[in-house]
């Protein structure tokens, strides 16, 4: 520049790539953000960022705004745009954007073949039920079925043939609506002469399938045999398949009568909520009743659910100074009959080998005592530490309780073995020798909760806890699985059963007085039918219907129809996802949204779905 000596390099491709030095903001390396020790040779993959406390807000970077992008690629401009700025757009306007591009003829001919390539990989994204995202949208923010659908993508612009894909449960957080989009891209897939192998409970992909192998006829230990495989036919006729009794004779709707909600229910009402794409959304959620919130993906739902309702009434339910100001609304009303706020996640239960269900959910201490109680132990003086896997005398001194060691590899991960010394049992030989009814601790430890509870009938306290275990399809699990083993959807039932026994439901008995009555609760539950077969998806039900008539108040965000026609109030969010959505389509009982389905997706699949289970 002849006016202030500075020049500029020839541009290159790196130079807009915040993965690449030559085009990275030099302040924030390419995150956007002012991340606390993120240095040049760290690339955000490593398990310190991964694992990081997810409280932590990062600011945005002061220097390129969140751009990611220096100086130099922020200030290229093509169509009146530079790239950051493409990067925001959803992938859906970005795609409009490309199909109507006015270019010169030279433009033209350079940019031939990479706009083909664009465009068809846009498509890609769209194909596959995505076209609310935006470029930019950062990795860790994805939900598990928007990465997977993401990597799906890739595949299907690849045309690659002769190919075997596994594609475990592709179906997760899709509303029905887009299941057919994902169902007509793994169509597709499979005409390009590929093998898919699909994990799934829905019943669209099974019905789809060319071939189907069912397996059975439980879970855990009681699984792991053909039920039966073949065609969608030969499944309804297979009459040990559960996975065909549930297809041939669907769950009857409701299974209770829905609690009414008159128009003067009390009620907590949200105020122009703006969070996000949310658009002005005013919505009221009935007390003591269950609300499902619905809506395509990427419409509104969490948003509203868990980022608006959720963390505003944990500033305001049961502080002694309850916050004045709302976060993404302008008002919440009608929170102070509420006495306890929770949100029951998928988020893991525990990080070590010493959590298990047992001790998660408060029955392990008593089990203990059982043990201190026996004439043996009260001969050597033990009381109930003497049975704690975690510490004292009665523990393997091997491997401290855990009944696993680990191994450290050189080059390679590390490997869990069974303790050699008390055999995975977790306690000392002179512990194991203590009985109850021909059983030591680490027999009891190691069996399933099915064959427990029998065990423990006479024992009302731990018998409760084992029966809700089971009630909520995990009696498959034993007693001393390690908690990080647990499935996301397994950790979040046993933090249902938890709620459950905190609320004593199963005693009938809501003793009047303020001491003895359970704190009114709102519970915030978020798809927690992700990977339930429908035979679990109905016990579920049941004990939400529980934690209900109990008094609680529970909102659910879901896609699953089954739990959507169970409610007594729905909120649908949409009509599309992204920008199109936030808004709010239509807010009553199941059968008020069937009556629109014509402005509802939900409520066009809820009556398809309705008319084909009657």
């Amino acid at each position: 520049c002849p006016s202030c000596s500075r020049s500029f390099p020839e541009p290159d491709p790196r130079l807009f790539s915040y993965n690449s030095k030559h085009g990275w903001c030099e302040s924030c390396f390419g995150t956007g953000l002012k991340i606390k020790d993120f240095k040049e040779e760290l690339t955000g993959e490593e398990s310190t960022w991964i694992n990081r406390d997810t409280e932590e807000v990062d600011p945005t970077c002061p220097s390129c705004d969140g751009a990611r992008l220096n100086e130099v690629a922020r200030n290229i401009i093509w169509q009146k745009l530079a790239i950051h700025e493409l990067s925001h757009y959803s992938i859906e306007d970005l795609e409009e954007f490309f199909l109507s591009v006015q270019m010169t003829d030279r433009e033209q001919q350079i940019a031939r073949d990479v706009l083909q390539e664009i465009r068809s990989r846009l498509q890609f994204m769209r194909n596959v039920g995505l076209n609310y995202l935006s470029l930019d949208r950062a990795a860790p923010t994805l939900s598990g079925g928007e990465a997977q659908r993401i990597r799906l993508a890739a595949q299907l612009g690849s045309n690659l043939q002769g190919v075997c894909y596994v594609l475990d449960e592709p179906t997760i957080g899709l509303h029905p609506r887009d299941n057919q989009i994902l169902l007509n891209a793994l169509s597709h897939l499979e005409g390009n002469g590929n093998t898919l192998v699909v994990v799934e409970h829905d019943e669209d992909t099974i019905k789809r399938a060319e071939h189907i192998i069912d397996m059975g006829p439980g879970a855990g230990t009681r699984g792991g045999r053909v039920i039966a495989q073949g065609s969608y036919e030969d499944i309804l006729k297979a009459p040990e398949s559960l996975t065909g009794e549930f297809l041939r004779n669907p769950m009857p709707h409701p299974m209770q009568p829905r609690r009414e909600v008159p128009k003067d229910h009390p009620m907590v009402e949200i105020k122009n909520a703006t969070l996000h794409n949310l658009q002005g959304v005013d919505a009221s959620i009935p007390l003591e009743r269950l609300t499902v919130v619905t809506g395509v993906s990427g419409s509104g739902k969490s948003s509203l659910a868990r980022d608006v309702l959720l963390q505003n009434l944990r500033t305001k339910v049961g502080q002694k100074e309850p916050a004045i100001h709302c976060i993404g609304c302008d008002d919440i009303l009608g929170w102070d009959k509420l006495e306890r706020i929770l949100e029951v996640d998928q988020t893991p239960i525990g990080k070590t080998p010493r959590s298990t269900p047992a001790t998660y959910i408060g029955i392990w201490d008593d089990v203990r005592r059982l043990f201190a109680q026996t004439r043996m132990a009260k001969l050597h003086g033990w009381n109930a530490s003497r049975f704690s896997f975690n510490t004292g005398d009665g523990r393997c001194p091997a491997c401290d309780g855990q009944g696993m060691r680990t191994i450290e590899m050189s080059f390679l991960p590390d490997v869990k073995v069974s303790c050699e010394l008390c055999e995975g049992q977790r306690f000392n030989p002179e512990t194991l020798a203590v009985k109850v009814r021909e059983k030591n601790i680490g027999e009891i430890l190691s069996l399933p909760i099915d064959e427990v509870v029998e065990f423990f009938t006479a024992h009302p306290k731990i018998h409760r806890g084992l029966k809700l275990l089971q009630d909520v399809g995990l009696g498959y699990l034993t007693l001393g699985q390690p908690s990080p083993t647990l499935s996301g959807g397994e950790a979040q039932r046993v933090k249902l059963v938890t709620e459950l026994l905190k609320a004593r439901l199963d005693e009938g008995v809501h003793k009047t007085g303020r001491a003895s009555s359970a704190p009114r609760t709102l519970y915030v539950l978020d798809e927690p039918s992700v990977g339930l077969s429908m035979a679990d998806v109905k016990k579920l039900i049941h004990v939400i219907h529980r934690l209900v008539d109990a008094g609680n108040t529970v909102v659910i965000i879901e896609h699953n129809l089954d739990i959507m026609a169970e409610a007594d109030w729905i909120i649908d969010l949409g009509p599309e996802g992204g920008t199109e959505g936030g808004r709010l389509v239509a807010a009553g009982t199941p059968e008020k949204l069937m009556k629109l389905h014509k402005q509802s997706h939900t409520g066009q699949a809820l009556k398809d779905f309705m008319q084909r289970n009657s």
